[in-house]
């Protein structure tokens, strides 16, 4: 078969069995009344969980910081293109989240990768939650190819297996266990200080990802570590991202200095990548500025989580055990996900239907997710469309 005949088939295939993806359309800014695909619908499907993705003092400073930097960073963090700016933003979240220091990244992804690149060998072992984010699989997987260091997994929050696993483990030099700390697709916590306890008792290094925690978690927003009074000690890999909660775009790794300097000389995607233009890194500072000092933020989130799980409790819905801003709706089928996300959007609300291979099969679901920016109207609107629309009995 040629290239194209391969290719189409095996799209055919994605087609046949719902799990097709295809990318929509926004014009403007992206909030919560947002047009996509030409219609204005009400978002429930972004991760700007505090509302500041268009947030006009962030807009006002990446502006002044595009007059004073221009537009390009022009090259890698070691070469020429670690700015100012940058360097400020390191500092003020590794202050932020009570580290020694902290390194930018392009992605979150990128980030991941880089730890487990930077930090393990052959004979070393990486252990993980099985329904951790695609980017912590991948950097374990690349791992075990380039450096022939293990990977093994455990069933979700299932700490007894971990522990089983740790405990058995008498000849690797390094253990490194890595976990969603908010899992993307389920919304639930991982239990962060049983994991904590557990990696100190077997001399394992702990990293969490807290990519949906970061901004909403914490008094001030610090994330998991703050939520849960993790230290450096105690959570010595602490990896979130900037493009979710703070509106902007980017990653960061914070911990000790040997950490950090050791991702600095030997995390491939940070030394091999043009880093983040400095405009983003200045208007990262201001969104962290406005996370810590606006908590009616995370405040009001909660309100409208509350608002929605009890609503969609009161209408049947079958809901995962999750207090943050991910609320999903659990429906199995494929087919049956996407008809729903359909009708919905007919009724001019976004929800992304999420199938497998981002869940496990027969997961399928309809991912709501909460913004500060909502309003109480918007989540009321949510629940009426859910309660008129034709949702088989079977997935209730």
């Amino acid at each position: 078969m040629s290239l194209d005949d391969s290719l189409q088939a095996e799209l055919k295939r994605l087609k046949k069995q719902s799990l097709y993806r295809q990318r929509k359309i926004t014009d403007g800014p992206q909030q919560v009344h947002l047009i996509s695909n030409t219609k204005s619908v009400i978002s429930f499907c972004s991760n700007d969980y505090l509302g500041l993705a268009n947030h006009p003092d962030i807009a006002k400073a990446f502006k002044n910081a595009v007059n004073d930097y221009g537009v390009g960073s022009g090259s890698a963090h070691l070469v020429s293109g670690h700015s100012r700016a940058h360097h400020q933003l390191e500092e003020t979240l590794a202050e932020y989240t009570g580290r020694s220091r902290a390194v930018l990244f392009s992605t979150g992804y990128m980030a991941n990768l880089g730890i487990v690149n930077a930090l393990m060998n052959k004979g070393d072992c990486v252990y993980q939650d099985k329904l951790n984010h695609a980017s912590l699989i991948d950097a374990a997987l690349l791992s075990s190819a380039l450096s022939a260091s293990r990977f093994k997994r455990y069933s979700h929050n299932n700490l007894t297996r971990l522990e089983q696993l740790l405990a058995s483990d008498h000849q690797s030099q390094r253990k490194l266990v890595m976990s969603d700390a908010v899992f993307s697709m389920d919304g639930d916590l991982a239990p962060v200080r049983q994991m904590s306890q557990l990696c100190q008792q077997h001399n394992a290094w702990l990293m969490l990802d807290d990519a949906h925690g970061f901004g909403v978690l914490g008094q001030h927003g610090a994330g998991v570590a703050e939520e849960f009074a993790l230290d450096q000690q105690h959570l010595p890999i602490y990896m979130a991202t900037l493009g979710k909660a703070m509106g902007g775009f980017g990653a960061f790794v914070a911990g000790s200095e040997a950490l950090i300097e050791t991702l600095i000389q030997k995390a491939r995607p940070y030394v091999y990548t043009t880093a983040m233009p400095p405009a983003i890194a200045q208007a990262v500072l201001m969104s962290l500025k406005i996370s810590r000092e606006q908590s009616w933020r995370r405040e009001k989130l909660q309100q409208l989580i509350k608002q929605f799980r009890m609503g969609a409790q009161q209408l049947g819905l079958s809901l995962l055990a999750s207090q943050t801003p991910i609320q999903p709706i659990m429906i199995g089928d494929n087919h049956t996900a996407m008809a729903i996300s359909k009708q919905l959007e007919q009724h001019g609300l976004l929800v992304t239907a999420i199938r497998p291979p981002t869940v496990p099969q027969g997961t399928a679901r309809l991912r709501v997710t909460l913004s500060a920016a909502h309003s109480e109207a918007d989540i009321e609107q949510l629940l009426n469309a859910l309660a008129m629309l034709k949702i088989p009995q079977d997935v209730l």
